[in-house]
């Protein structure tokens, strides 16, 4: 690569208007990540273990001085269908929301969707004991 396109790659918002094809050693799990089989122009985080890197304050922009691990925290369904992974920077605490790829993890994915069942903020013994509480029968067949 000369030394012009890469100026012009490291230019504010170059990766928002051209696909990011280079790539990366993940930083979580150490996988070699590769664009080609995410279905997308815009590879993000890792496939493995859906971990990115705060490297933007807006998509593709190259903006953020941050540079923190960004661990997939949560997922959620656009209004299209489409599943997006929401991740958080362990260095500073920002949010970012991520489409899933093509390539993603599915049973990563799924355990990220299924922790708040898994992990309820309240103990399942006294599941009918809160019911009750808030005015219901509370018998669990």
């Amino acid at each position: 690569m000369n030394r012009e396109n890469k100026r012009r790659q490291f230019e504010k918002g170059y990766y928002q208007n051209h696909p990011c094809s280079e790539s990366f050693t993940c930083k979580h799990c150490g996988r070699l990540v590769t664009p080609e089989e995410a279905g997308t122009q815009h590879r993000n985080h890792c496939p493995n273990c859906l971990s990115s890197l705060h490297v933007d304050n807006e998509p593709g922009d190259r903006a953020a001085d941050c540079g923190g691990v960004m661990e997939p925290i949560s997922v959620w369904v656009r209004s299209n269908g489409e599943w997006a992974i929401v991740h958080r920077c362990r260095r500073c605490g920002a949010l970012s929301s991520n489409r899933v790829a093509a390539d993603d993890n599915p049973m990563k994915l799924m355990s990220i969707a299924l922790r708040p069942l898994a992990q309820p903020p309240f103990p399942l013994e006294r599941i009918e004991e809160m019911t009750e509480m808030m005015a219901g029968d509370g018998r669990l067949p």
